[in-house]
């Protein structure tokens, strides 16, 4: 027991130790990278929240959401609003104007406040999918037939957001806002500022899927991925836990979504559509899923493949990423973490067979000088 405790010790000092370097790294990156790179990173960074929900949601519970740009657009749109109202001060948001209005929406009133428009980017997220879960999972629909569904909710919010031109401004989105607090978005200090809360919030969001997936929630979450007719014999009811893990996902696209507004000054239905809530399973897949910290690689290394190859071959970004996808999905289902596990317990198996191999080699003492 003592060999086993002082073996895994230096383990979690080396990964305490590896957590605390990517900390320092990331709220140092005003110091040594340049606008464009600080701002990439950042979308990565928001990125890597939605990742960290839905592994939470696939990688521990089993349950594939091809709709999470929804909750990362009704996040995003709902900070989007405020800061419109904000930009547009006393007049109408322009587009409303555009289009006839004359009196300012009854539902976009209580969004002057920064507050409820932060509140409303969570708990409409994970209202939704609290809603959506309770009718799905209560009724046992699960595996393909969930992730139909939710790429049928991509469809109908899309076809939602670009009818209604008049109140979210359609297929151009909402954009043109430029303030916030009474500072310039696009002032140094605002962008270093809004970086530091987008890594805080990371940091955040990885120590609450940290202590769910460690505490007794994650037990059943896996159990229920493993094996949900067991975890039910067993007196738990799976819809529950699988609602909750849902809205959690949710609510953290959500969060990810108001960021991203910040970073990009732009959200339109595009985002809402089902290529991005594919790139996000993807970002956990190349990651690896049910590792957090795979998810968070995953989502910085592909969206900064994704500025890099988009920009150079736009015609065969898709093809690349489809392809990308398929290739994890059967070659490599553990992913990047899965990849470095696989390496080190070969590693660590050879060199038991070396010592095994040189222990029958050398001979032993009969004790006799």
């Amino acid at each position: 027991m003592a060999l086993l405790s002082s073996a895994i010790l230096p383990r979690r000092i080396w990964l305490l130790i590896g957590y605390a370097v990517a900390a320092a790294a990331l709220f140092s990156a005003p110091l040594y990278l340049n606008d464009f790179r600080l701002n990439l990173l950042a979308k990565c960074l928001a990125f890597a929240i939605v990742a960290l929900g839905l592994d939470l949601l696939w990688g521990y519970t089993g349950i594939l959401s091809l709709g999470h740009g929804v909750f990362f657009g009704l996040g995003a749109y709902a900070m989007a609003m405020h800061l419109k109202l904000v930009s547009s001060g006393s007049r109408l948001p322009d587009f409303m104007d555009w289009m006839g209005l004359t009196k300012l929406p009854w539902f976009w009133e209580p969004f002057k406040s920064f507050a409820f428009a932060a509140a409303m980017g969570i708990i409409i997220p994970a209202g939704l999918a609290l809603l959506l879960g309770f009718f799905t999972f209560r009724n046992r629909i699960r595996g393909v037939y969930f992730t139909i569904l939710t790429q049928a909710l991509v469809i109908i919010t899309v076809t939602l957001f670009v009818g209604q031109q008049a109140y979210t401004g359609g297929t151009n989105g909402l954009t043109g806002y430029t303030k916030m607090f009474g500072y310039s978005l696009k002032s140094d200090t605002a962008k270093t500022m809004v970086y530091l809360v987008t890594v805080a919030a990371l940091i955040l969001a990885f120590l609450l899927c940290r202590y769910l997936v460690k505490s007794r929630f994650g037990k059943v979450l896996r159990a229920i991925r493993d094996g949900e007719n067991r975890t039910r014999f067993l007196g738990y009811d799976p819809s529950s836990y699988q609602m909750a893990a849902f809205a959690v996902s949710a609510g953290l696209a959500g969060v990810a979504g108001m960021l991203f507004v910040l970073h990009v000054g732009i959200i339109s239905p595009t985002m809402m559509a089902i290529v991005p809530s594919i790139e996000m399973v993807l970002l956990v897949a190349i990651g690896g899923r049910g590792t957090l910290v795979g998810a968070v690689i995953g989502a910085v290394i592909m969206t900064q493949a994704k500025s890099e190859l988009s920009a150079s071959y736009p015609d065969f970004w898709l093809f690349l990423l489809g392809a990308l996808f398929i290739v994890v999905t059967v070659f490599l289902p553990g992913g990047i973490v899965g990849l470095i596990r696989q390496l080190r317990q070969m590693i660590t198996r050879r060199r038991n067979e070396n010592e095994l191999n040189l222990n029958s080699i050398v001979p032993k003492s009969n004790g006799i000088v």
